[in-house]
């Protein structure tokens, strides 16, 4: 199975990216379109999981999650997630949908903070 989008989770993937939540669409118009300065993906395969917004450049998966992260057989899946995607180099952030709903501003300036602080790295 290749790392990176992988065949076994297209369709998921395509479906994720038609059924977006309310949260996931109001960053998603943030940050498309290269809004950041980077190309951002979102609904991007790694390995077995699906990251909600990817950003190839820099490395940075940025996930959105909603109140059923706060179950403990949720929340022991995102550790897996995380664990599993820093093991490959993936640095990942979290957001809650209310953030992303209330505090727009903020959480557009720790990823903007963060594709700076990254693309000045690289460079």
């Amino acid at each position: 199975m290749g790392l990176k989008n992988p065949q076994n989770t297209k369709h998921l993937r395509r479906e994720l990216r038609q059924k977006m939540t309310e949260a996931e669409t109001v960053l998603w118009d943030h940050v498309r379109a290269k809004k950041l300065g980077v190309n951002v993906k979102r609904q991007y395969g790694i390995g077995p999981y699906i990251l909600d917004f990817y950003i190839p450049k820099i490395r940075l998966a940025i996930e959105v999650d909603g109140g059923i992260h706060l179950k403990p057989e949720v929340k022991e899946k995102d550790i897996n997630k995380d664990a599993f995607l820093n093991e490959n180099g993936i640095r990942v952030i979290r957001f809650t949908n209310d953030d992303v709903l209330n505090k727009t501003a903020s959480v557009l300036f720790e990823i903007n903070t963060r594709v700076e602080a990254e693309s000045d790295q690289s460079t």
